[in-house]
């Protein structure tokens, strides 16, 4: 070969930063119920091992590990948003899954007296297409399956919607319908574009500001139907202005998993409660930060709390509909699942560097609850990449 012909070689980076796999942090369950915010995880599905959980396929469920893990999050004080963007709707988890993820999740809520709220949206109705007026029936549909589970619900945002709403009054119309089916208070769910790019424009307004307002009249007309908002933008500042503009008794739940420290700490004109996919993934973490706010001790939430965010960023970095991978590894890195796989094959959808990266700010954080079981997954994924 000529000199200076070959080919160039760039070093990897380094799988296993130094230090690495500190000692697990000292946590502690509560010993009573949380009380200064209001929290759920959003909670992932395990997929059963030896099953077609390949793109396009349906999904086959490991109910065990799936259930196993909604009582770690009770276990923590925690309540359990399910059959969310998390566990994998719109993108894995189909409709027959997601009523057999419902049935199970309410009657194990009710066992251990679990706080639970689960996604009501239109995913179900194959169709891309449909009227509005067939959008309101689908919604109610799924309404009245989750009511009588006994969960309580959260009005998702429908990809159906945004595709045949032409304005704020379409929202508006929908909604009022959807709402006045309810027989006990919803939630009601934004979720950004980041999340999901189907979603753009979604209340039917070109402009944030004129979004908020959309959302916000629907949430008065509605009365007491709706107790509470999850604003799922990675906009703090409009969540802070959504929330300053909320009527009593109506609750703002922060979604974003970039900025909840700030956000659920508040300030002098009031705070979020939590509903994040983030807390999935730090559970034991989340639940001292909120115990320390329950004692006034703001500076421990901080010192608790403010290390994960750095995770929790790199978990919902771009493309953000990802991150659901981030959150079924570092699950399996702790022991909550016996492979690191996912419905729809989802597994695949971050890079083992992506995954080293997490692996770091995850020790960092102290979101390793067994940092010897997940340095022995770890190193066994690097083997299995050919890497050792």
């Amino acid at each position: 070969m000529t000199p200076g012909t070959e080919t160039p070689t760039t070093a990897n980076p380094p799988l296993l930063p130094e230090p690495l796999f500190n000692d697990a942090p000292a946590r502690s369950r509560p010993t009573n119920p949380i009380s200064s915010r209001i929290a759920y995880a959003a909670a992932h599905v395990v997929p059963r091992t030896l099953a077609e959980n390949v793109p396009g396929a349906p999904a086959d469920i490991n109910w065990d590990e799936t259930l196993a893990f909604r009582h770690h999050l009770w276990s923590w004080g925690l309540g359990v948003a399910d059959a969310m963007d998390t566990a994998q709707r719109n993108m894995g988890l189909d409709w027959t899954a997601t009523r057999q993820l419902i049935r199970r999740s309410a009657a194990e809520a009710e066992s251990v007296a679990g706080a639970l709220v689960v996604g009501v949206s239109t995913d179900h109705v194959l169709d891309e297409h449909l009227p509005l007026d067939r959008i309101v029936d689908a919604y109610r549909e799924q309404l009245d399956f989750v009511e009588d589970s006994g969960a309580g619900v959260v009005l998702m945002a429908s990809r159906h919607l945004a595709r045949a709403a032409r304005g704020a009054d379409d929202y508006r119309r929908v909604y009022e319908a959807v709402l006045a089916r309810a027989s006990r208070p919803v939630f009601l769910h934004w979720l950004g574009s980041a999340f999901d790019p189907n979603l753009t424009g979604y209340w039917g307004a070109p402009h944030p500001h004129q979004a908020e307002d959309t959302v916000g009249r629907i949430i008065r007309d509605a009365g007491p139907l709706v107790v509470g908002i999850k604003m799922s933008t990675l906009d703090p500042d409009a969540e802070i202005r959504v929330r300053t503009a909320l009527p009593d008794g109506v609750r703002m739940f922060t979604g974003d998993d970039y900025n909840y420290v700030r956000l659920i700490e508040g300030d002098e004109h009031g705070h979020s409660h939590a509903l994040l996919g983030a807390f999935a993934a730090i559970a034991p973490t989340a639940s001292m930060s909120l115990q320390a706010l329950d004692r006034g001790d703001v500076a421990d939430y901080r010192a608790l709390l403010a290390p994960t965010e750095a995770l929790s960023r790199h978990i919902f970095s771009a493309p953000t509909p990802s991150y659901k991978t981030g959150i079924a590894f570092l699950s399996w890195l702790n022991g909550h699942q016996s492979a690191f796989a996912m419905v729809g094959g989802m597994h695949a959808a971050r890079s083992l560097v992506h995954l080293a990266t997490l692996v770091a700010l995850a020790d960092d954080a102290g979101a390793l609850e067994r940092p010897e079981l997940a340095e022995e997954r770890w190193n066994q994924l690097l083997r299995l990449n050919g890497l050792s």
